[in-house]
């Protein structure tokens, strides 16, 4: 009977009781547990204290950031405040290098070459050659170029110059040609003379002409010439008014053509081209061609109207120095029409193969 009333005045007991630490603004001082004893630590030996770390700085938002954070669209309601454009000072070079803003100079900067914006704008000025023009008056360039014209342009050259000079080898009888000019002159007006003709070995020159011409220079390229031609040999000796123009064609072909009035009418045409093939730096190959024409038959001259005679060739030289240069080579020429039928009438022969033994030259 005692043990149960013990027990129950005891569960009574423990109802009663308030755990005050659970009560709002009530602290309970916490109840001091028994220290653990631990062993003294090991004496270690003094280190040199660490450097204090630097406080962590955020780096700003770059324009572009800036301005993805807040669009256009959202600026215009209010809700942000679009980033004020960044200056030279705000935006040194080394910044943007690395790409973190954009430098009004590099903004202002034109484009040039490939690197142009899409659009119908106007192309940029094209530079010029003299680099002095960047930096100075255009009236003081134009000056100094006058001056310098007078210095080193508007001088006088001159050149003799024999493309073909040789010896025909040719089946039952051989002969002789030339072809040659000289120039006088500057670079727009020249005084040219021309000379050109052929005959046998052992007979006097079948036929020969001298030219004496005016040209003018029209472009870079080519030349318009005009003047006298006298005809020599064996033949009828005429005069005759000469337009003719010789030049550079595309490809580097060598040009010349020419009309020719006679003071009894006659009226002639004359075209040659030739090219110059370079194998190595002195042996050339010039592959050469001729053709002649008249308007009407010509007897005197022994030359018949049409086409009356073409001729076509191919010539090696080797430049033992630039201006002289020895040459071998074949040539082959044929007469048509009437001019044909006179040269058979004169026991000559209409056309054939030659073997060209010769040489170039010019001083």
């Amino acid at each position: 009977m005692s043990a149960l009333t013990v027990t129950l005045s005891a569960l009574l007991a423990a109802g009663q009781m308030h755990d005050m630490a659970d009560m709002p603004g009530m602290r309970m001082p916490a109840t001091s547990k028994p220290a653990r004893s631990t062993p003294a630590p090991r004496q270690r030996r003094a280190t040199r204290a660490a450097p204090p770390a630097r406080p962590a700085t955020s780096r700003p938002p770059a324009p572009a950031e800036a301005a993805l954070a807040c669009p256009p669209e959202h600026a215009a309601m209010g809700h942000c405040t679009p980033p004020a454009p960044v200056t030279a000072a705000a935006c040194p070079p080394e910044h943007a290098a690395m790409g973190h803003c954009t430098s009004d100079a590099a903004e202002a900067e034109p484009a040039a070459g490939t690197d142009q914006p899409a659009g119908h704008a106007a192309p940029p000025v094209a530079p010029t050659t003299r680099a002095a023009a960047r930096f100075y008056d255009p009236v003081a360039m134009a000056r100094a170029d006058r001056m310098m014209r007078d210095m080193h342009g508007g001088m006088r050259f001159s050149q003799v110059i024999f493309n073909l000079a040789e010896a025909q080898v040719k089946a039952g009888r051989d002969g002789y040609r030339w072809d040659g000019e000289g120039w006088f002159g500057g670079d727009i007006d020249r005084l040219v003379v021309k000379t050109e003709g052929e005959g046998g070995v052992g007979t006097r020159v079948d036929t020969a002409e001298v030219q004496a011409l005016y040209a003018r220079a029209i472009d870079p390229y080519w030349n318009l010439q005009l003047g006298v031609r006298q005809d020599l040999g064996a033949g009828a000796r005429r005069r005759y008014a000469v337009v003719g123009v010789e030049g550079l064609a595309p490809y580097w072909f060598d040009v010349e053509g020419a009309l020719f009035l006679s003071d009894h009418g006659d009226v002639l045409a004359r075209g040659e081209a030739w090219y110059d093939q370079r194998i190595t730096q002195r042996a050339i190959l010039q592959p050469r061609v001729e053709v002649n024409l008249a308007a009407q038959d010509i007897p005197s001259s022994r030359i018949g109207a049409g086409l009356s005679s073409a001729e076509v060739g191919v010539r090696l030289r080797y430049e033992i120095r630039r201006e002289f240069a020895p040459y071998i080579g074949l040539s082959w020429e044929r007469r048509y029409g009437a001019t044909a039928r006179y040269a058979r009438d004169d026991g000559e022969r209409t056309g054939g193969v030659a073997l060209a033994l010769g040489v170039r030259a010019w001083f």
